[in-house]
């Protein structure tokens, strides 16, 4: 690709090619995902970590929430660890003048491609973790998670085939594109339920956290809308007829579940400030009991 592409055009004058050497060996980059998930929740988390740091906010808490709990420093950790990997080269394939094939930071053996499938494998990882771990989970959340697992893993399938699918890179890097905003912005919910278990007496430190993470959630979704329909409609020519019907309506059951987080945090902080009012009402006598 050349220096002086411009970066609108970038990703539709992108040459057809397969995402990754690795690409083959997704199933085994997946199940080595697993292996390490398993250690660092038997292991290190759930026998030692937990109980050591956080003492009776962890070993008090009900088995269901010691689950959400544990699934919340999971999560949380591993999109921190994809944003610090992946940001540079989702950024430099997706809206700069590399690609799937270039060298990753002058690497003659990795690629840009390699770095981003090991990261969605480890992203799908997470959400196949949560699934199996929690107890409970939201039929919303569980819609999600299993459309990302699916989206994600097809997009990576099909790019092994490109005398078929010649929109496979494309649709790869759309995934991406979901999978970057998914990263930036569910990392705050996950700490925002952690600092909730922390915390849980400090109403008007969770009010505020619960509104910042309710506004990040639901412009993120907007930014993200934004985003995916001025790349699926600048690459519009490439896409085959089934993404062209598949991918928005996609998008917006993907859009509604974020939606649907941010009303649960906007939810939080009313019950946050529900509880200040009846703290202070409880610390005024007088204005209790009305007189």
């Amino acid at each position: 690709m050349r220096a002086d592409v411009d970066p609108d055009t970038h990703v539709r004058q992108m040459d057809v090619t397969s995402i990754s050497k690795l690409a083959p060996f997704s199933a085994l980059i997946l199940t080595i995902s697993f292996v390490v998930l398993f250690a660092l929740r038997y292991y290190m988390l759930e026998r030692f970590l937990l109980p050591k740091y956080y003492g009776p906010i962890y070993n008090d808490l009900s088995e269901l929430n010691k689950r959400g709990f544990l699934n919340h420093h999971i999560a949380g950790g591993a999109k921190v660890l994809i944003l610090l990997i992946a940001a540079y080269p989702f950024v430099d394939v997706a809206f700069g003048h590399a690609t799937l094939r270039s060298s990753f930071a002058g690497s003659s053996m990795v690629t840009m491609g390699d770095i981003l499938v090991v990261c969605a494998q480890i992203f799908i990882a997470t959400y196949v973790f949560e699934l199996l771990y929690r107890v409970r989970i939201s039929p919303v959340s569980t819609f999600h998670h299993i459309g990302t697992i699916v989206i994600g893993q097809a997009a990576i399938a099909i790019s092994l085939n490109l005398a078929r699918e010649r929109d496979a890179d494309v649709e790869f890097i759309l995934c991406t594109i979901w999978g970057a905003f998914d990263v930036v912005c569910e990392t705050l919910p996950h700490v925002s339920i952690i600092l909730y278990r922390i915390y849980p007496s400090n109403h008007r430190f969770l009010r505020r956290l619960f509104n910042v993470a309710c506004l990040v959630t639901f412009l993120g979704t907007l930014f993200e809308t934004a985003v995916v329909m001025y790349v699926f409609a600048s690459l519009w020519s490439r896409w085959i007829t089934a993404f062209k019907v598949v991918t928005p309506l996609l998008h917006v059951a993907f859009s509604a579940t974020q939606v649907h987080g941010s009303l649960i945090f906007y939810r939080m902080a009313k019950r946050q400030e529900k509880l200040i009012r009846e703290t202070e009402a409880e610390a005024e006598p007088g204005k209790a009991d009305g007189t």
